[in-house]
């Protein structure tokens, strides 16, 4: 199938045309036909998929049928997309832009870290499509400088990833301002239970489309699996991109403090290194971003959250540096790399308190990752049940932290 298959407009499809994009993703094959034919429609698919353009194109040629190409005077918000970072509402912005740019539609992104006045300014000439993210939205809507009554199309995108950032509830009082009449879309990497209570709450008769991680993300994507001591991941860091990993590469670590140690590490060892995370501001983050786009950086290292959702193309490899403890997460990370086709790889490095997270991992994308033992660090694979409390045995300071654990969780 091709996008010229859609009955898009031909401004849309030029616009389209020149970003060199001709056949259309799983999820947009799926997706725009529902979303033109005014569908309420729930997307579960990973990063990495296409699933911005999936709403972001059907939304411009349904508001684009209603004004066509004339000027309009005082516009309305017309369709309002909600999303959890500040840099997947740049982002979705730059896509509305880049596919709108032939039409007369205007779009803006509000969001937080940065001065209200620009933003206010934006709004009082009116656009079409405004991209949001939560906190700043409400603010904005509480000093007047937003309307929400004529919205026709809402978005909730990266639903999970607003659930695991405490947002939920400003997304139902944003729900609540906007019209009862309208289309909801929500696109979400899983639907747990708590998504799937969201869904239910705000949309009426919707249509499910469920993209599996093993139809996105495997297919082109090496994945390898190094066993090491903790103690020896940066060593083995270092040797690989020395050796082995080349390009632009994207380093997962689990904590904020964690990036920051491996960030000083490696611009010790000469390396165009940029990093982000939550403590960082925004213009920090958006200078990483661009640098890591424009390759003047050539590694990008980041927490999860931080990371989530931003589109960054060509990427070589990723290093999961830290494995994550909750299997989806894994599937968005290595989801960074062998995007539109292209042959990636994805390099892991388990620590022995990490092994249980492994099994999940392989649990949900129904495939065993390579064991590569050919390294200086090799440790045995660890049987599950049997390792870990030898492993916390032989170090007090290790047997000591799981009491604490167990004590904490006893505790929350």
């Amino acid at each position: 199938m091709q996008f010229s298959e859609f009955p898009f407009n031909k401004s849309i499809l030029k616009a389209v045309a020149e970003e060199r994009f001709h056949t259309p993703t799983l999820v947009q094959q799926k997706t725009i036909p529902l979303v033109l034919a005014n569908k309420n429609v729930i997307v579960s698919a990973q990063t990495g998929t296409g699933k911005t353009a999936a709403f972001a194109l059907p939304i411009i040629q349904l508001l684009f049928d209603k004004t066509g190409l004339k000027e309009e005077e005082g516009k309305e918000i017309k369709s309002l997309i909600i999303t959890p970072t500040r840099e997947l509402a740049i982002q979705i912005a730059e896509n509305f832009k880049t596919y709108s740019k032939y039409t007369n539609l205007t779009s803006t992104a509000i969001f937080g870290g940065v001065s209200l006045e620009p933003q206010k300014d934006i709004l009082a000439d009116g656009v079409d499509i405004l991209i949001a993210t939560p906190g700043r939205l409400i603010d904005l809507y509480l000093q007047g400088f937003i309307d929400l009554s004529l919205i026709k199309i809402f978005v909730l995108d990266e639903a999970d990833l607003m659930l695991d950032m405490g947002f939920i509830n400003d997304v139902k009082k944003i729900e609540r301002l906007c019209p009862k009449k309208k289309q909801t879309l929500l696109f979400s990497a899983t639907i747990p239970e708590k998504i799937d209570e969201l869904a239910k709450t705000i949309l009426q008769k919707s249509v499910k489309v469920e993209i599996n991680p093993e139809e996105t993300t495997a297919k082109n994507i090496g994945q390898l699996l190094y066993y090491l001591p903790k103690k020896n991941k940066t060593d083995l860091c270092l040797q690989l991109l020395r050796t082995t990993i080349n390009g632009k590469i994207i380093i997962f670590r689990r904590t904020k403090l964690g990036v920051d140690k491996l960030e000083q590490t490696l611009l010790k060892n000469d390396y165009n290194v940029v990093s982000i995370h939550g403590d960082k501001s925004q213009a920090i983050r958006n200078k990483a971003i661009e640098d890591f786009k424009d390759k003047k950086a050539t590694i990008l290292i980041a927490t999860d959250v931080a990371a989530r959702g931003i589109d960054i193309t060509n990427v070589d490899a990723i290093i999961n540096f830290d494995i994550p403890n909750v299997p989806e997460t894994y599937v968005h990370r290595i989801g960074r790399t062998g995007r539109a086709g292209k042959s990636g790889i994805a390099f892991s490095f388990c620590s022995p308190d990490e092994n249980a997270y492994i099994k999940t991992i392989e649990a949900l994308i129904e495939k065993k990752i390579k064991i590569i033992d050919d390294h200086p660090y090799i440790i045995n694979k660890p049987k599950h049940k049997k390792l870990q409390p030898n492993t916390v045995s032989k170090n007090k300071k290790g047997r000591k932290s799981e009491n604490s654990k167990k004590n904490k969780k006893r505790w929350y």
